[in-house]
């Protein structure tokens, strides 16, 4: 049974809000409802949809749109993030419009409440982890790079600073932690999150568990220093580590 919009707004029987999450989406501009049935099955079994990122191929208005008629089959509220991809084309803002129009609440640094749970999140950005992430030295270029770290950072800070819920989920789409990329190459672990982002997270004691993509062939679950529950929703990480086609948490 589809839970009824009540349903959605209390969480579940255990008084648990079901949350599904995937990331890595990658609608192509020459697919035919690629998720459509996806989203009708996770509605009949979650009370919301978080969507890590790299939503399109190459962030086209065309593969956002096939994107947001596949949305209309979710019957659940839906939140997310942009990633990498979704800005290939220039035009994240139009894709955002799109998406934003078909539902999806995106958490560009923007919180919101369902069920009593609080959503924040932003992309992202990289970086790279511990001892060797980039600190702003040299040349204006790498100044500029770690300001845009600097900048996304700043923005979950703000969602987080403005809920004032007891349970919060942090959507992103790079990784703030360095064990749930684990898995991909290590010299392009830089390049998949950054541990700013993970500091930062750790400074709010509400925070109950946080998702991202991206890291393709990163692990699925891992958990920043303070000890909150870190998963790495990426599709192909779902699929061939857990075998599922999305995650379901309980939060």
């Amino acid at each position: 049974m589809t839970p009824s919009p009540d349903a959605a707004a209390n969480g579940h029987a255990n008084g648990k809000l079901r949350l599904a999450a995937i990331g890595d989406l990658h609608v192509g501009e020459n697919q035919q409802h690629p998720y459509r049935d996806l989203f009708s099955k996770i509605s009949q079994h979650a009370d919301v949809l978080a969507l890590c990122g790299d939503l399109t191929n190459f962030g086209k208005t065309t593969e956002a749109e096939i994107l947001a008629e596949d949305l209309q089959a979710c019957s659940i509220p839906v939140v997310g993030v942009l990633g990498n991809h979704d800005y290939e084309c220039g035009q994240p803002e139009e894709v955002a419009r799109i998406l934003h129009e078909a539902g999806l609440r995106l958490l560009d640094g923007e919180p919101t409440e369902i069920g009593g749970v609080g959503f924040t999140g932003a992309k992202g950005f990289i970086g790279g982890f511990g001892r060797h992430m980039l600190s702003s030295f040299g040349e204006p270029a790498i100044k500029a790079f770690v300001q845009a770290s600097l900048d996304e950072n700043m923005k979950l800070e703000s969602g987080l600073r403005m809920l004032k819920t007891e349970r919060t989920v942090v959507v992103l789409h790079y990784a703030p932690i360095a064990e749930t990329v684990a898995g991909e190459p290590e010299a392009i672990f830089p390049f998949l999150g950054s541990a700013r982002m993970g500091e930062t997270i750790d400074r709010f004691e509400h925070v109950s568990c946080v998702i991202h993509g991206h890291a393709h062939r990163g692990a699925p679950h891992g958990a920043t220093l303070r000890g909150v529950p870190v998963h790495n929703v990426a599709r192909p990480v779902l699929n061939r580590d857990l075998g599922l086609e999305y995650a379901l948490i309980e939060v």
